[in-house]
């Protein structure tokens, strides 16, 4: 066996000398040991210069003597000292003598073998770590630090992780790690199983999909699987086979509420971030509602050492959070008041005129020109004067110039081959006017108009010192003077999390938050922006993982909030007007729905669905709804998962997949630039494969069944492609770039093709590429950015973003070509919310309670993995909290450690209640994501949270066209929501709050 040296690991030479040592009696030198003097018993320390033992040395081996359990002095001279006890030596490393009982301790820090792998969960850390297996089991992981440094100027990237990673080994062999494939023959949930065999799961499995899809029922059946930066192979494991059979692949992002709308709706891009280490680059941090040294651990440490660097760093969070202690100053707003807090900071920008005026009227769309009577953008096809050469002069957007005169915006939609076109500039050859009104003579007669600048500066007199004082809770003075620091900072960032997108108003909050930022013109450089870190939700390697994951080109998606809450029975249990809103969104085809409406008007009830790598039923919002009405009209659930989850004890048929310490994939996040990858440590647990191997061998059985049967290609209702299910295994394996037979029969060729085909770590102009061995060796640096991101990746910089748009003067993908703040869409006008502005959320949301309920990320899980590990429940009081202000706990009788209900309309939930003096008054808080077996009822978190969803979130923009806002999957969608729900709190056996 040989061991590393730079481990602090003994080699294969010292275990030779030492053979060596014991064959002749040699010393640590090699040499033969010299007889001892009279007096000098052998091994015994700090010996005075005669040879006589010193006192000091006398009474240590006199106190291992008696830790070994040996009596008295007579003990340490004759016992002690003949098994070689101690022994003066000046080099301890060097010269140190082979004691061979000492074996025994070593032998506890021995291994075989090192692997390198990582966890895949819905984490942003993609941390690299080294897996340690002795006699064919895993025994033990540690990071592996050795990402390479780009700046050194920078903190070191290494180590990354944290104590959940560092528990993964509990996983591998864990009691709740499902070994064999299992059929439920109880009630769903009620957790009564039957092991079968593989043949018997896959063949029950295959026979279902071929009955669906010769009915034409293709597009009934669903594929949810979360993040594919988290390990893309398995991700696009399932979604391959699914994208072939026709199938349905859901959004996750938006559904977790991970998603901040307000990213499309201003910069038409959804999480465009800097990696973390820009952090430190940044003279001023802002960290709004992400909980940094909780859900950001292996980042943390930017945000921790920038204050060495002279960072001011400023957290506002409603508690006293574990970053909020780090911070230089904490600002703790009401709850759901993120955007009046943030249009308030705003106020005191622009009236103390700490503004960035070049930058807001070259990229943002303050200069432009807004009707009066219609709140539309006065566009060159409303004014006859103006003649536009535009493809599309109703997309044409005007400004007025120095001298009083119409210009045509340069950049605008009107002029542009589509959203992402790089061919035009919004680079101004004239110096147009924030402050401009005015009558303009249109095809309607004379209009009044007047500048988005304008219109936001009426916007803004509404959050005056007093009025945001009485809405937010926060000093006048005090957050008046963190704008201005904020405004007058070399460079300035905001950490945003996802402590504002549960809200329902979440695209209100970002937008306030974001027009930061932009009045300051902090974008587009290093140290600047704002960096929404919320689930792995931006993969690096996009274009190898999207072709492998969609071989057909032709992909059903569907914007999982909308679909859980359709057939669960959102139109008959919201108001009228969400309700309408959502009729018209699928009518329009703004958002899709399946099964699709048939030619008759009816639409079938989903009848499939495959959950892999993700919690879909713990994560279900509205869950009570989910469980009654979505969950009866599935035939078939199957679930691909290493360990009994929610999910998986609400499943038909469970397979066992590999662990992350069983298997090849990539990982990779945008909080760090690199890409690394998961080897296989051992061999997969029992009967579990990967899933990989899982969906490949799917593919052939439903290819074998429908030989058998004789089935016939079926034709697509909606693209020009027939499914061919005797086919289907034939085209899984095939590699459709090179039509090669068989070439993806296996992970590892899966992480090759990604890795080949992705501009990140194969550019099509250089001879530089990243194979799988080399992450293999060591975390790569990716060699480039693909056209899904807006910077470079630059030598000897961290990645920021948006340098395509500030610095190069791109359009941004947005109607207007700029940072886009107004939205002239109908509904927005409708509701008031073309400008970003602060409204209360809705009232009486699970009924009238006194208490808001929230359900923040913990630090001891990532969504529900290692929720129930039992090193991580014994950090914590083993079971689920919730977390009440002392005075709440009083008036209602609750004393810490007691049993506790909470309670609303839609359901009670049993639990420990927590005293937590750092909450706000008014707040029930629950750390999410434990699962349903945790809680007596099998009731959890999400039990408490009613259906309901943001109409705005479901539109298309342009109406016509959707070249900004358009359905995609986790870039624009309704998104889940948590908070803006009531409760009450009352002692188990108590009378009620």
């Amino acid at each position: 066996m040989s061991r590393n040296d730079s481990h602090g690991r003994r080699t294969d030479e010292d275990e030779s000398a030492d053979e060596r040592r014991r064959d002749r009696g040699a010393g640590a030198d090699g040499d033969p040991d010299p007889e001892p003097a009279v007096g000098d018993p052998p091994g015994v320390p700090d010996g005075d210069d005669d040879g006589s033992v010193s006192r000091r040395g006398f009474l240590e081996g006199v106190g291992l003597a008696a830790a070994l359990g040996l009596g008295g002095t007579a003990a340490a001279d004759d016992q002690l000292f003949e098994m070689e006890g101690l022994r003066t030596v000046d080099d301890p490393i060097g010269e140190y003598p082979y004691r061979e009982w000492e074996d025994l301790y070593r032998e506890e820090w021995d291994w075989d073998s090192v692997a390198r792998s990582t966890h895949s969960v819905n984490c942003t850390g993609s941390c690299s770590w080294n897996v340690y297996v002795k006699n064919g089991q895993v025994w033990r992981e540690e990071q592996s630090g050795d990402y390479p440094r780009f700046d050194e100027s920078l903190p070191d990237p290494n180590p990354r992780g944290c104590q959940k990673g560092a528990c993964y080994t509990d996983y591998v062999n864990a009691d709740q790690r499902i070994k064999h494939p299992l059929k439920r023959v109880g009630e769903r949930g009620e957790g009564k199983w039957q092991r079968i065999s593989w043949d018997e799961a896959l063949t029950e499995i295959a026979e279902h999909v071929v009955d669906e899809v010769q009915a034409g029922r293709y597009d009934a059946i669903s594929g949810f699987t979360p993040i594919p930066a988290m390990s893309p192979v398995s991700f696009a494991s399932g979604s391959r086979l699914i994208n072939l059979l026709g199938g349905v692949s859901h959004s996750f992002y938006d559904w977790y509420s991970d998603l901040p709308p307000g990213q499309p709706i201003t910069w038409g891009t959804q999480t465009d971030n800097a990696e973390s280490a820009d952090w430190y680059n940044a003279d001023y941090i802002i960290a709004w509602g992400s909980n940094v040294n909780v859900t950001r651990i292996p980042d943390a440490k930017y945000f921790l050492e920038s204050g060495y660097n002279g960072t001011k760093r400023v957290g506002v969070f409603t508690d006293y959070s574990q970053t909020a202690i780090h911070t230089d100053e904490w600002v703790s707003p009401e709850p759901g008041t993120d955007s009046a807090l943030a249009l308030g900071m705003a106020q005191a920008i622009v009236d103390e005129g700490l503004y960035d005026e070049p930058h807001l009227k070259e990229q943002t769309d303050m200069p432009l020109l807004v009707r009066e009577d219609t709140g539309k953008f006065l566009r060159a096809s409303d004014v006859p004067a103006v003649d536009s050469g535009a493809d599309r002069p109703e997309w044409m957007l005007l400004m007025v110039d120095a001298d009083g005169r119409l210009r045509e915006a340069p950049g605008s939609l009107g002029e542009r081959d589509g959203q992402h076109d790089h061919s035009k500039s919004i680079e101004l050859d004239f110096d147009p006017r924030l402050d401009a009104e005015t009558t303009v003579e249109t095809t309607d007669g004379s209009v009044r108009v007047r500048t988005v600048w304008n219109e936001l500066r009426e916007e803004l007199a509404n959050y005056d010192p007093e009025t945001v004082h009485e809405e937010t809770g926060v000093g006048r003075e005090t957050y008046q003077r963190v704008a201005r620091e904020f405004a007058e900072a070399g460079k300035a960032k905001i950490i945003h999390g996802k402590g504002v997108n549960d809200w329902y108003h979440n695209d209100l909050g970002n937008r306030a938050i974001q027009l930061l930022v932009t009045l300051t013109g902090n974008l587009g450089e290093q140290g600047t922006g704002l960096d929404h870190y919320v689930g792995q939700e931006k993969i690096w390697t996009f274009h190898g993982w999207q072709t492998l994951s969609f071989p057909t080109g032709n992909v059903r998606g569907v914007p999982t909030t909308l679909w859980t809450y359709y057939h669960a029975g959102i139109l008959d249990n919201t108001d009228p007007d969400t309700a309408a809103k959502i009729r018209e969104a699928v009518d329009e085809g703004w958002m899709p729905v399946y099964p699709a409406e048939r030619e008759d008007g009816s639409r079938p009830d989903p009848s499939t669905m495959f959950v892999w790598r993700g919690n879909y039923f713990n994560q279900a919002k509205g869950n009570v709804a989910v469980e009654e009405e979505l969950w009866p009209k599935l035939d078939l659930v199957v679930d691909i998962n290493f360990r009994m989850d929610s999910t998986a004890m609400y499943s038909d048929i469970v397979l066992p997949t590999a662990s992350h310490y069983e298997k090849h994939d990539l990982s990779m996040t945008d909080m760090h630039s690199y890409v690394h990858p998961f080897t296989p440590a051992v061999e997969p647990l029992g009967e579990s494969k990967t899933d990989w191997q899982i969906f490949r061998e799917l593919a052939a059985k439903i290819q074998e069944v429908a030989t058998e049967r004789g089935v016939d290609p079926v034709p697509d209702r909606s693209f020009d492609r027939e499914i061919d299910l005797q086919s289907v295994h034939d085209d899984y394996v095939r590699d459709w770039a090179t039509d090669e037979a068989g070439a993806l029969a296996d992970d590892r060729a899966a992480c090759e093709y990604i890795l080949d085909h992705s501009e990140e770590s194969n550019p099509a102009d250089s001879d530089e590429r990243i194979e799988f061995a080399d992450t293999v060796e060591q975390p790569q640096r990716l060699l480039e950015a693909g056209d899904h991101w807006t910077s470079d990746i630059e030598e000897g910089e961290a990645y920021t973003p948006w340098k395509d748009y500030i610095q190069e003067k791109n359009p941004w993908p947005t109607v207007t070509g700029r940072q886009q703040y107004y939205i002239d869409h109908d509904w927005f006008l409708e509701l008031g919310e073309q400008l970003p502005t602060h409204k209360e959320g809705p009232t009486n949301t699970g009924g009238d309670y006194p208490m808001e309920y929230n359900t923040p990320h913990g630090r001891w899980s990532i969504h529900s993995t290692w929720r129930d590990n039992e090193k991580l429940l014994r950090l914590q009081r083993g079971e689920p909290l919730v977390y009440l202000h002392p005075e709440d706990a009083a008036e209602r009788g609750i004393d810490d450690g007691d049993t506790v209900e909470v309670f609303n309309d839609l359901a009670s939930v049993e639990l420990q209640a927590k005293i937590y003096p750092s909450s706000r008054r008014g707040t029930a808080r629950m750390f999410f994501a434990w699962e349903r077996f945790q809680f007596p009822d099998h009731d959890d978190f999400n039990s408490l949270v009613p259906m309901y969803m943001k109409p705005t979130q479901l539109v298309q923009y342009p109406e016509e066209s959707g070249e900004h806002l358009y359905f995609f999957p986790n870039y624009w969608g309704p998104t889940g929501v948590n908070s803006d729900v009531r409760v009450d709190v009352r002692k188990k056996g108590g009378d009620g709050g």
